[in-house]
């Protein structure tokens, strides 16, 4: 019988239907202070997490034969004796079991202005990045002397449709950023360097000379899309996912086990054999529309929009 998991301070409720923090929640404590460095002017801010993490699921490793959590200890390499806390340093290996001890002000030290100052190397268009380099959002937050300068950025960035291009050095490595201009917010989204991300050249992906695609096919695909295209409101896609474990969760708890309740998936898996077209129409069928592409397309549920950045949303 599997133990009733116990509740922690720092987990979310297990309720089935699992809700959003409620929007006057503090921001926690900022990550970075520092000022961005936009000409001659600096811009003092701080930066905060802009993610939630509340449903992650936190899953420990257990012994199977009693299920006691297992604990990592920190200890000694040569004595093997526990060390604590307030007794690790961290040190750089320059040389085979030779280390250098580095205090927490000493990289400050190494460059002042890479540690403090979030600075601005070039202005782009919004639309020129790929959402592949995008990788973590914080927002920017102006301390209270600097409001002006702060607005005068955010809406000059907004008029021009432009983003910032800037550097910043966070937990001891520099990070590429992209300062986005996001409602009352400036929003710093980190972006990985062009040489993390591999080239599409690199995978092995179909060219368009390598199948053929009927008209037919094409306009098809293309009203099912139609049918399906609505505005971006990113409140209404939830973790079903997490909510589902946390069910099984509550089950296995209860009764010590747990059976499926979902449906395999439907549909057929696509191939070149599968007649492509005759899923198209059937797909459009579902979704209300007509089932021949010569019958008069139906409209899209919402008139189409120019695609917002993935910020504008909450």
């Amino acid at each position: 019988m599997a133990r009733a998991p116990r509740a922690r301070k720092d987990e979310t409720s297990s309720d089935s239907e699992t809700t959003e923090a409620p929007a006057q929640d503090a921001p926690g404590r900022g990550i970075w202070s520092g000022s961005i460095s936009f000409g001659l002017l600096q811009i003092p801010v701080t930066l905060y997490t802009a993610e939630r993490r509340a449903e992650e699921l936190h899953l420990r490793q257990l012994d199977k034969n009693d299920l006691s959590p297992i604990r990592y200890e920190r200890v000694n390499s040569a004595t093997g004796k526990p060390v604590e806390w307030k007794d690790i340093v961290k040190g750089f290996e320059y040389e085979p079991d030779t280390f250098v001890v580095l205090e927490p002000d000493d990289l400050k030290k190494a460059n002042v202005k890479a540690t403090q100052t979030l600075d601005i190397q070039d202005f782009v268009h919004s639309a020129e990045i790929d959402p592949a380099f995008f990788e973590t959002p914080y927002y920017v937050v102006p301390q209270k002397r600097a409001q002006k300068a702060y607005i005068l950025l955010r809406e000059a960035l907004r008029k021009k449709n432009a983003l910032a291009i800037a550097t910043f050095v966070l937990r001891t490595r520099e990070h590429l950023c992209a300062l986005i201009p996001v409602g009352d917010a400036i929003m710093l989204e980190v972006l990985r360097f062009g040489h993390e991300l591999r080239r599409a050249e690199e995978m092995p992906l179909p060219a368009g000379k390598d199948v053929a695609i009927g008209a037919r096919e094409l306009d098809m695909a293309e009203r099912l899309i139609d049918g399906m295209m609505t505005d971006w409101e990113p409140g209404k896609y939830r973790d079903n996912f997490y909510a589902d474990v946390m069910k099984m969760i509550e089950e296995k708890a209860r009764t010590g086990t747990v059976k499926a309740k979902k449906d395999p998936r439907r549909g057929e898996v696509a191939t070149d054999v599968v007649d492509l077209l005759d899923l198209l129409k059937k797909s459009v069928v579902q979704r209300g529309g007509p089932a021949h592409a010569n019958d008069s397309h139906r409209k899209p549920k919402k008139t189409r929009r120019t695609a917002r950045s993935k910020h504008e949303a909450a």
